[in-house]
């Protein structure tokens, strides 16, 4: 299916707990098959507890995958969990999405 035939409204996935090595994989299969789907995917972060680093990969090739096929990938929603890994290593450039910071009290 090319990003031409795919639904042009967008479609949310949502990721709900850990982001980790242990459910990486899984994701993975589940995040590229959705965005097969789309021309448009909406990645739901609200739900994240925790990002690792095969987490974050599975989060980088995706918006690979949507760059190569004409996709869009928007990642909303971050969690602080998310907030703090890509504040960390600096990385709200490379998925070119705006986070909302909360002040801490």
């Amino acid at each position: 299916m090319s990003a031409s035939s795919a639904t042009a409204l967008p479609v949310r996935f949502a990721i709900a707990g850990e982001l980790t090595i242990y459910r990486a994989a899984d994701l993975k299969t589940q995040l590229l098959d959705a965005l097969r789907q789309a021309a448009l995917l909406e990645v739901d972060l609200s739900g994240v507890t925790e990002l690792d680093t095969a987490g974050l990969q599975v989060l980088m090739l995706a918006k690979q995958v949507a760059a190569a096929d004409g996709r869009e990938l928007r990642l909303v929603g971050h969690s602080p969990a998310v907030v703090d890994v890509f504040e960390m290593l600096d990385l709200g450039g490379y998925f070119g999405d705006a986070l909302l910071i909360h002040a801490t009290a």
